[in-house]
């Protein structure tokens, strides 16, 4: 656990969030000065064209230095329970922990019990696995969720925090809400693990994946690489979440293109994946669409494929367009207002979203990459703790 005067300016969002939105990161930056900060230990996406070996090898450094100045306090043989409270109130309950990644697979035909929810795109492992194979801490933005409907693994730390020890509480940077954290030791850490290894006797016997990552696939995956080349730990920093919380909520990631004219985008659109003229909601998906400050809907064909963000991701995929993934109607809106680009809102989930996930990932493999978003961009996972996966030097 980093043990600084600002814990503010320690914990910083998720590296691939706000990818179309450098001056968040400037702001962060900014914000961050010279104090220690998590910021100097990722690599946000926002810069990933930006000296990538330079940048690569001060992190590693850094990562060092925190080490030898012995800003980390230890806490071994632990989880940490975690209520992150959200912008409308709500407290989202997790445990972070390490999962084996001998139990982990992102292909999509995996049988594992730890699996990935979404398309793993293999072209964004290698960036992530560079500065992992060589860095001496890993933070983690990983969500990993489990299908809990009994609440039976988490929950039960809200009655038994008083008796652990807070480790931290503070408000998080740039509108990320308020995070607290307990360590959980001894008796409270056995009685975690006991409850967790019920879970998975119990569940087995239901779905052929016990756990599946909600977020942070490809960082997963990058650690997943370095250890099958024996460079780092076989094991990597998660926060497990109930899908059954009633602060998780699924949100769509919308579409932006850009690089392309959107009115030849459109007229290509309905030549190969719309129908033609009226149209009603037994044989499309109506999909709307924003670019230079007006807006128009596609009606996209259910005969082409099984949900209309499997028939636009295919489409775009095979044409190669340059896409970009934004959380929240209204950036993207702001978005594609710029020149040659043309943003797709894509379609809200349903109230029995939670209840089939696990059971589609069962029977059906992965969904396509981008699905889903965990709440809002500021609600995703800030790196707070760090843990050890080789010794300096």
């Amino acid at each position: 656990m980093p043990n600084v005067e600002d814990m503010n300016k320690w914990a910083v969002i998720a590296c691939d969030q706000f990818t179309s939105q450098p001056a968040y990161w400037e702001e962060v930056k900014n914000f961050v000065g010279y104090s220690p900060s998590a910021y100097n230990l990722i690599f946000p996406e926002a810069m990933l064209n930006e000296n990538i070996p330079e940048n690569i090898s001060r992190i590693n450094s850094t990562m060092n230095n925190y080490i030898e100045q012995k800003i980390f306090s230890e806490y071994k043989n632990s989880y940490v329970y975690v209520e992150r409270t959200l912008l409308d109130g709500s407290i989202r309950k997790g445990i972070v922990g390490v999962i084996d990644l001998e139990q982990y697979d992102f292909t999509p035909d995996s049988k594992s019990k730890i699996r990935a929810t979404e398309q793993t795109v293999v072209e964004r492992i290698p960036v992530r696995k560079s500065i992992r194979e060589n860095a001496a801490l890993e933070l983690s933005h990983v969500i990993l969720l489990c299908d809990d409907e009994r609440r039976d693994i988490i929950e039960p730390m809200t009655l038994s925090k008083h008796a652990m020890r807070k480790i931290y509480d503070f408000d998080l940077m740039q509108g990320g809400g308020n995070v607290k954290g307990w360590s959980v030791r001894g008796e409270h850490s056995r009685a975690l693990t006991t409850r967790i290894n019920l879970y998975i006797k119990r569940k087995s016997k239901e779905l052929s994946v016990l756990f599946a990552v909600g977020d942070g696939n490809h960082s997963l995956a990058a650690a997943k690489a370095c250890y099958e080349e024996g460079l780092t730990s076989r094991y990597a920093m998660v926060e497990l979440e109930n899908i059954y919380d009633d602060a998780i909520k699924f949100e769509p990631i919308h579409r932006i293109v850009k690089n392309v004219n959107p009115d030849e985008l459109i007229a290509l659109m309905k030549n190969e994946i719309c129908v033609n003229g009226w149209t009603n909601p037994k044989n499309s998906w109506p999909i709307k669409f924003y670019s230079h400050n007006k807006s128009g809907v596609v009606n996209i064909a259910k005969a082409k494929g099984a949900s209309a963000l499997i028939v636009l991701q295919k489409f775009l995929d095979d044409k190669k367009f340059d896409i970009d993934y934004i959380h929240g109607l209204e950036t993207l809106k702001e978005l594609s207002n710029e020149n040659n680009c043309i943003g797709f809102e894509m379609l809200p989930f349903d109230e029995n979203a939670k209840h089939d996930f696990f059971k589609v990932i069962s029977q059906s493999g992965v969904m396509p990459r981008k699905t889903f978003s965990m709440g809002h961009a500021q609600e995703k996972r800030y790196y707070i703790e760090a843990r050890k996966i080789k010794n300096v030097g």
